[in-house]
């Protein structure tokens, strides 16, 4: 499934003002698809300890069932644009929602740990369906004069998702009484935290039914009349339709459908840009982003924070996310790709560098010295702002800009994929690691976020201001 994300033509005009407040509404409602991605992506954080302590296992156990939504998302994310254009987006948008209210009710009410990881996996799948679907049916349906600010909702929707849990969580944990296993509406507090997604994903399923399907599928399903109907009524009554149309349908059969074949060549398998977007994405995750999403709650808690201080860490380091987020988009556009990814570098550097420093210290009754305890707990706010206004909005950006037309969707295919399995592996690893030593385990995280600045300086060329077709 691709997007039609090229420059207006003559039948192309901007939404007048009365009709771009809907458009905004339209965009904004199938960006709730990215807002529960973020959700449902973090909220495990605050059932990591109950989990291990109900059904008693080993870190490495406890992983695999935090880790094993990620398979999911894989093949969500592989299979979500075929579906997408056999039975079009909207109904597209309709499963990811049934899926994640099914989810956040089996994942609530599990009778054994093998069920959860059921219910994990039905929620990955999801998600891995959100993450296409979203950004590709905003595409699809923006005006072209606004298409990259409305496309930016959907990382803004994850990273307020990311946020939203953590807040519930730490509410949900204080009408507990702090207690992870606390008994709340007759279910233990960490089911509950688990069980609230059933609200923001009926909400996502009842918007879906407010908004129109995607003109570009219609078109490509010959229903010619109801796609011009829905370009009047996200572009105003003068657009050219019949230019539209003939655009739409042109860039269609202009299109090619790149294979896994058209990355083979170089010396090492793929080609080298295709090496360069693997790179990218694994770099991404190795620097161990998603341990301050998956774990944060657990990590100071094994530090000797008080559980209900550790959920409010956990929820103000995802404010950080969002205002880091926020600079990113602010600025990706301005200064560039690479020296924003290279500041990011840097600073990530700095913040992993000095959490393994405090976490070297030998705990006192349980705890961190105080002061090893204040310098890691703001050395995990940079970290993460580092990441946000950087790598965290950087590679996607760069993944969608570097690579040549005719294997952009194939390589870009392929980058994702290896950016679920690094994603996999810091996630099923982080537990087992942190026993081992935790203080060396950041020195991991460290030394991957070191390696990203030559990597960048070395391989990756500044995409701003290039079009798409200059990119070889």
């Amino acid at each position: 499934m691709t997007s039609t994300a090229q420059a207006p033509k003559s039948g192309a005009r901007a939404a007048h003002p009365e009709h771009l407040g809907h458009v905004v509404f339209i965009a904004a409602a199938a960006a709730m698809g990215g807002f529960l991605f973020g959700y449902d992506s973090s909220v495990i954080n605050g059932a990591v300890e109950a989990i291990r302590d109900r059904y008693d296992v080993g870190s490495a156990a406890l992983a695999q069932v935090i880790a094993i939504a990620l398979i999911g998302c894989a093949i969500g994310a592989a299979t979500a644009g075929r579906i997408a254009d056999r039975i079009g987006r909207i109904r597209c948008m309709q499963i990811a929602a049934v899926l994640f209210t099914v989810s956040a009710v089996g994942s609530a009410l599990p009778f054994a740990l093998w069920d959860l990881a059921f219910w994990r996996v039905v929620g990955g799948f999801a998600i891995g369906m959100a993450s296409v679907i979203g950004p590709a049916y905003i595409a699809e349906v923006a005006p072209p004069a606004y298409r990259g600010r409305l496309g930016s909702f959907q990382q803004a929707a994850i990273v307020i998702g990311i946020a939203v849990s953590q807040l519930v969580n730490w509410g949900v944990l204080n009408a507990a009484d702090g207690d992870q296993r606390g008994k709340l509406m007759g279910l233990e507090a960490w089911q509950v935290m688990l069980g609230v997604m059933v609200v923001p994903a009926v909400l996502y399923g009842l918007l879906s039914f407010a908004i129109p399907e995607s003109p570009r599928f219609l078109i490509s399903v010959g229903k010619h009349e109801r796609a011009r109907e829905i370009l009047t009524e996200v572009e105003g009554k003068g657009v050219d339709l019949d230019a539209r149309v003939a655009e739409i349908e042109g860039a269609m059969k202009s299109e090619h459908r790149s294979s896994f074949k058209d990355l083979l060549g170089g010396g090492f398998f793929f080609k080298p840009i295709v090496w360069i977007g693997i790179g990218l994405s694994v770099f991404q995750q190795f620097v161990g982003i998603n341990v301050a999403f998956y774990y944060s709650s657990t990590l100071w808690q094994s530090v000797g924070v008080d559980p209900t201080d550790s959920f409010f860490y956990s929820f103000t380091t995802s404010i950080i996310n969002i205002v880091g987020t926020v600079i990113a988009m602010i600025f990706v556009d301005r200064i560039g790709r690479r020296p924003l990814a290279i500041i990011g570098s840097v600073g990530m550097v700095v913040g992993l560098a000095l959490e393994a420093w405090a976490f070297s210290y030998h705990l006192v009754d349980g705890k961190l010295p105080a002061t090893q305890g204040w310098i890691a707990l703001i050395a995990a706010h940079i970290f993460v702002l580092f990441f946000a206004l950087s790598w965290g909005v950087v590679v996607w950006v760069f993944l969608g800009e570097m690579f040549p037309n005719k294997i952009r969707a194939a390589a870009l295919g392929v980058a994702a994929a290896a950016q679920w399995i690094a994603n996999w592996a810091i996630t099923a690893s982080f537990p087992s690691l942190a026993d081992w030593n935790l203080s060396a385990t950041y020195v991991i995280y460290t030394a991957f976020a070191a390696l990203s600045i030559p990597f960048v300086l070395k391989f990756v060329k500044e995409t701003k201001g290039k079009a798409l077709e200059e990119m070889g």
